[in-house]
This record gives C-alpha cells, structure tokens and sequence, in this order.
C-alpha cells in the first residue's frame, strides 16, 4: 500500500531530472548536414610535432562525434583553423626521497582557434581553448611526455568539439 503512494512523488521525480534533456544535436544543426575542413594547426611552441597530433586528434574526434561530416577533399562549410600559443608543464607531486625531483607533471596547452562560417564569411568561434594531460616522470622524461602527447591532443580535441557542437559561440 505504501509502495503506491510514493510512486507518484518518484515519477515526479523522474521527470523533472529528465526535463533539461534535448534530443538530437544541441546547438539546431542537423546532424551530417553541415562539413568541417580542419587546417593544419600552426606550432608556436617549442614542442616539436603537437601541431600534427592535435590537428589528427581533432579530425578524429569530430568523425566520431557525428555532427558535422568531416570534409576531406573538398572545401567545407565551417574552417577550423588554430594558433598553438602555449604548452606548459606544472610540477604536481615529487619524489618520497627527494623533495625536489618532480615525479608527476600537469602538462597544459592553449589553442587559439577560430571557426570561419565559409558561406556568410562570419567568424563563428574566435577564443583560447585549453587542453591538459598528466605526465608520469619514469626513467626517460622525453619518452614520457612523448608518450603522453596524443592524450593531451585527445583532450583539446574534446574540447573544441564540445565547443562547436553545443554551439556555445
């Protein structure tokens, strides 16, 4: 008996949490209606190839996601382009033995990117994004970070593609 009268304040419940949900694309865009070209990024750090793995990354992530389709061989509606501004390291946790030998580091990079609507010529997203991995330090700290790359380039990615399929621009 009690069952039946809580069951209406739970299917209250159940609704109200389900009402922000949308279905389908967020930002209005039929999904596969529109195509991104992706330009090769441009590496203002001194860290050699992070322009080839976040512009990889990025073409990968946003084929997957699905809302755009990913133009390959001809010009698509919407330019990505993207300035790589900064890649820093930040000590987070040191050795037991030695208090100044960093054994972890919070590896972060900034991306300036811009999205060009080709159509309208109107600049759709012009600010930094940000990207960041953790490095753990083992024997080889060039092997390490190396390693770590595509992982920082997968999280930029993400990023920038929730940026552009939420439409928050």
């Amino acid at each position: 008996m009690r069952v039946w009268k809580v069951f209406p304040i739970f299917f209250a419940l159940l609704l109200v949490g389900c009402a922000g949900y949308h279905l389908g694309s967020v930002n209005g865009d039929v999904a596969g209606e529109k195509s991104v070209q992706i330009m090769p990024f441009v590496n203002n750090t001194l860290q050699p190839r992070l322009n080839d793995d976040i512009t990889q990354a990025l073409r990968e992530r946003l084929q997957s996601d699905g809302t755009y389709r990913l133009a390959t061989s001809e010009s698509g509606d919407l330019i990505v382009s993207g300035v790589i501004r900064n890649y820093d390291r930040e000590g987070l946790g040191y050795l037991n033995q030695d208090s100044s030998t960093i054994q972890n580091y919070l590896v972060t990079v900034t991306v300036h990117v811009t999205v060009l609507d080709r159509v309208s010529g109107k600049l759709r997203l012009d600010r930094d994004v940000k990207g960041h991995t953790l490095v753990n330090v083992g024997l080889d700290f060039a092997s390490s970070e190396r390693q770590a790359a595509p992982l920082l380039a997968a999280n930029l990615a993400q990023n920038i593609t929730e940026l552009l399929t939420e439409g928050a621009w």
